[in-house]
């Protein structure tokens, strides 16, 4: 394998972004990101029509100034407060909060930050990286790479590495992770029953499957399997740290109880590969899945209908789901699909089953893997689609590839991300569906990116090994914590 290099200009990043120096008193936008706009996109107005009016009204209050700093220039209310306005609303008490920001108006300001500056270089590896996700409260970045590799990252350290694991009987690819809520355990997993379990806080940087450390096996069998060996694609911890959730290439959800050390429910939950699963809720007991059956479905465990039945289906995906991100109220959710799509869910919108004839019969034969999707395709929509909204634009091929919430300390959750296979992130615009912003930078899929849940930083792995980082530093330099600038990699096989 050869690797060819060439000097990567900033100038290539595809958008940028005004500096806060350059806001006029007049009220220039802040965030004018990108000269393509929405193209690839629903237009504005288009999609606030179809958007439903709780959700576009939810986003507002948490990502909205007070009133009181709104622009009263006829013609220009709509516009964004300007950072310099909120400030010098802040100084004159304009909200009456004794000089302070709601958690609104914080989002409102970071929100207009997006992280388009860079990228910047976390780590190389040799192998493909399928795995990007920061802590809950940020200080930690975990990354899995197909090499039997999972690092793990101190974001308050200059992003030194603080534990680098070799993972144990690994088949194919790490295929996720998983960090406890207190951050001293992390789950793997791969296409195997077998999730391992390590010891984050322990002293040992490196971190040999039963050789440094030992991995303890949570074996997922039961049973009912009947001996057949299947994989997991998709991990989860609950809140509360006590339980797993888990989804597998059997067709089926798995529920692991830590402290019990064994499964305490398997429900066959899809007609094909459970590719995600997550909680709806910090209470834990609504589950979200998704699969290659095309359909997302919601399980809740108060109340089990009867034995693999869900609570409730949602239809809407032409082709199978790789990822779903719950938005964390227990009613909205986001699933990406292999019909080149993201869909936004309200859960009180699902029917007890599918409609009847709910699949769509197609005149075309491909697989993701290795296949284009069908261009007559492209414009397809389920008649039964009980989707929110819709956001195009991103490719969904050869990968799981994942899609998100933007934080909601820091945005408000106003935007959506994803990783793309044409090796970019796109961001997308939650009320209105435009596309923001395109990070392009890696030269094969991005399968996985992770936002900072507090600052403007986002990182994206990709296939061709690169952990890179994203930031809005006010000055326009680089960072302190980056040692260097990336320089694009050509790969040829």
């Amino acid at each position: 394998m050869f690797f060819g290099q060439s000097e990567f200009d900033a100038d290539e990043m595809g958008y940028g972004m005004s500096r806060i120096e350059n806001e006029s008193i007049a009220g220039t936008d802040l965030c004018e990101v990108g000269t393509s706009g929405s193209s690839g996109s629903h237009r504005s107005s288009e999609h606030l029509t179809a958007l439903d009016h709780e959700i576009n009204h939810i986003t507002k209050l948490k990502s909205s100034p007070h009133q009181r700093y709104s622009r009263v220039v006829p013609g220009r209310h709509e516009l964004p407060v300007s950072t310099v306005r909120m400030l010098a609303g802040r100084e004159s008490n304009f909200s009456g909060r004794g000089g302070r920001f709601s958690a609104a108006d914080c989002c409102h300001m970071l929100s207009r930050y997006l992280p388009v500056k860079g990228p910047w270089l976390v780590d190389q590896m040799n192998s493909r990286a399928y795995v990007s996700q920061f802590s809950t409260d940020g200080s930690l970045f975990i990354g899995g790479f197909q090499g039997s590799h999972i690092r793990i990252y101190n974001v308050e350290k200059g992003w030194t590495v603080q534990k680098d694991i070799l993972a144990k009987s690994l088949r194919w690819t790490v295929t996720d992770t998983s960090l406890s809520p207190d951050q001293r355990n992390l789950v793997y997993a791969s296409m195997s029953p077998i999730v391992h379990i390590v010891d984050v806080g322990s002293g040992t940087t490196e971190s040999h499957a039963n050789v440094t450390e030992i991995h303890d096996g949570l074996d997922f069998s039961t049973d009912e399997d009947g001996g057949y060996s299947f994989g997991i694609f998709s991990v989860k911890f609950s809140t509360d740290g006590r339980e797993l959730v888990a989804g597998s290439s059997d067709d089926s959800i798995y529920v692991y109880d830590l402290e019990a050390n064994r499964v305490s429910l398997r429900t066959v939950a899809h007609t094909s590969d459970v590719n995600t699963v997550c909680f709806a809720d910090e209470s834990g007991n609504l589950i979200l899945s998704g699969g290659d059956d095309n359909l997302c479905k919601v399980w809740d465990r108060r109340c089990f209908i009867g034995r693999d039945k869900a609570a409730g289906v949602l239809v809407g995906h032409l082709e199978g789901v790789t990822f779903i991100d719950s938005r964390g109220d227990g009613r909205y959710f986001i699933s990406n699909g292999k019909d080149q799509t993201i869909k936004l869910w309200d859960i009180r919108k699902m029917s007890s089953t599918p409609p009847a004839k709910h699949e769509v019969h197609i005149n075309y034969d491909w697989d993701y893997r290795w296949m284009d999707y069908p261009p007559e395709a492209r414009d397809l929509k389920h008649p039964f689609d009980q989707s929110v909204s819709t956001y195009k634009g991103h490719s969904v091929l050869r990968t799981l590839i994942r899609c998100y919430f933007s934080p909601l300390h820091s945005t408000g959750q106003k935007y959506i991300y994803t990783g793309s296979n044409d090796s970019s992130v796109y961001i997308y615009d939650l009320v209105s569906g435009d596309k923001v912003a395109v990070l392009k930078h890696h030269s094969s899929p991005v399968r996985d990116c992770n936002w900072h849940p507090h600052y403007p930083t986002l990182i994206s792995s990709s296939w061709d090994g690169d952990l890179v980082k994203w930031e809005f530093p006010g000055s326009g330099e680089a960072p302190i914590m980056s040692k260097k600038r990336v320089r694009r990699r050509h790969l040829y096989y």
